[in-house]
C-alpha cells in the first residue's frame, strides 16, 4: 500500500517545484490503510481461487488459511499463494507458515477433525462493568463452538444490569462463580467438528442440552437471544427464530441450505399445513427452502433425550401470602 500513498512538499515561497514522495511504511493510524491492505491481498488471491477451485482459501487481514481435499492439491495451492504474495513485494516469514496440525487461525485451533478456541483467558474476578463486558463478549464468541446455553451464562448476564458506567464496581455472586467454573470445564472438554464435504447439513431444534461424547458431528450451535421479548411469545415463534438464525449462520459459513430441518414437536400433516398457512413468520423462515421438514426424531440417542422446549411456567397453583394485583389484559 505504501507506494499508493503519495504526498508533495512545497518549497519555501514556491521557489522550486514541489518535491514528491511516497511512504515506505504507512504511518500508524493511517485512515483506511487496513481496508486497502485487505483489498489488495484479496485481489492477489482471486486468480488463485479461480485456478484451484477444489481448494478453499480463507483470508482476513494478514492471515491466510489454505484448505484442500488432499495433500497434493494443498501443496500446489500453497505454493501458488506464496508465489503471488511474495512476487508483489510482501514479505513472508517461513516460521509462521503452519504446515502441521494443529493449525491456529483467528483465535481458533484446528485439528484434523475438530475446532476449539485457542487458550482463552477467563477473568475469574472482574471488578468493573467494563471487565464484565469483556468477559461476556469472549464467552459469546465461543458459544457457537462449545454449546454454552443461556442458562449456563444467565448468572453472568444478570450482573450486567444496574448502573451503566463502565467503571461501576461489580462483584461475582456465588452463582456467577459456579457459571465460570462450568465454562472453564466446557472449554477443556467440548469442541466443534469440522465439516465433512460428503455429509449434508441438517438443523435440529433441541430443548434441554444433553451432554454426550460420540461420533455425532456438531459443527455449530444456535441459541435464542438471552434478552427475551416482554410480550408473550408462542413456542412456534421461538422455533421460527431458531430456524432463521441457523439459516443465516449456514449461509454465512457454507453458502448452502439445510437438507432437512427437524422440529421438536410431533405434528400430523394437517397440523403442519395449518401452522404453515396461519403463521406468516413461519412462512418467511422457510421461504425458498427446498429441503425436508421432519417432525420425527432420528435414531441417534441425542434426539431421544427428554426435551424441555416449552418455557418454564412461573405460576403458583396455591394462593400466596403476597400482594394481589389485577391488571387489564386488553
Amino acid at each position: 500500500d505504501a507506494p499508493r500513498f503519495s504526498f508533495s512538499v512545497p518549497s519555501i515561497n514556491w521557489e522550486a517545484p514541489m518535491k514528491r514522495y511516497h511512504w515506505k511504511v504507512l504511518p500508524q493510524g493511517m485512515k483506511c490503510s487496513p481496508t486497502i491492505c485487505q483489498w489488495y491481498v484479496a485481489s492477489l488471491l482471486s486468480p488463485v481461487r479461480a485456478q484451484r477451485r477444489e481448494a478453499t482459501i480463507l483470508h482476513y487481514m494478514d492471515d491466510v488459511l489454505v484448505c484442500a481435499p488432499d495433500n497434493f492439491i494443498l501443496q500446489h495451492t500453497l505454493d501458488l499463494v506464496v508465489q503471488v504474495i511474495t512476487s508483489t513485494g510482501f514479505q513472508l516469514q517461513e516460521d509462521k507458515v503452519q504446515r502441521m496440525s494443529p493449525w491456529k487461525y483467528l483465535g481458533l485451533e484446528i485439528t484434523a477433525r475438530t475446532i476449539v478456541p485457542q487458550k482463552l483467558e477467563i477473568s475469574c474476578n472482574p471488578k468493573t462493568l467494563a471487565d464484565l463486558h469483556s468477559l461476556c463478549g469472549s464467552l459469546n464468541w465461543v458459544r457457537p463452538w462449545l454449546g454454552l446455553t443461556n442458562e449456563d451464562l444467565q448468572p453472568l448476564f444478570n450482573l450486567l444490569k444496574g448502573e451503566r458506567e463502565l467503571v461501576s464496581p461489580r462483584e461475582l455472586t456465588p452463582e456467577a462463580k459456579t457459571a465460570i467454573e462450568k465454562v472453564q470445564k466446557t472449554l477443556s472438554e467440548r469442541q466443534a467438528h469440522r465439516h465433512q464435504p460428503e455429509l449434508p447439513f441438517k438443523f435440529i431444534v433441541l430443548g434441554k442440552l444433553p451432554h454426550l461424547h460420540d461420533p455425532l458431528l456438531i459443527t455449530d450451535w444456535v441459541f435464542l437471544s438471552h434478552q427475551r421479548s416482554k410480550t408473550i411469545t408462542k413456542p412456534q415463534e421461538l422455533i421460527v427464530q431458531l430456524i432463521w438464525k441457523a439459516w443465516m449462520r449456514l449461509r454465512e459459513l457454507a453458502g448452502c441450505n439445510f437438507t432437512c430441518i427437524h422440529l421438536p414437536v410431533k405434528l400430523t400433516k394437517e397440523m403442519f399445513e395449518h401452522l404453515f398457512q396461519s403463521n406468516a413468520n413461519f412462512q418467511i423462515s422457510l421461504d425458498s427452502y427446498t429441503g425436508q421438514i421432519s417432525v420425527h426424531t432420528t435414531s441417534h440417542k441425542l434426539f431421544n433425550e427428554e426435551f424441555h422446549l416449552i418455557p418454564f411456567e412461573e405460576r403458583s397453583r396455591r394462593p400466596l401470602k403476597a400482594l394481589t394485583v389485577f391488571t387489564d389484559a386488553s
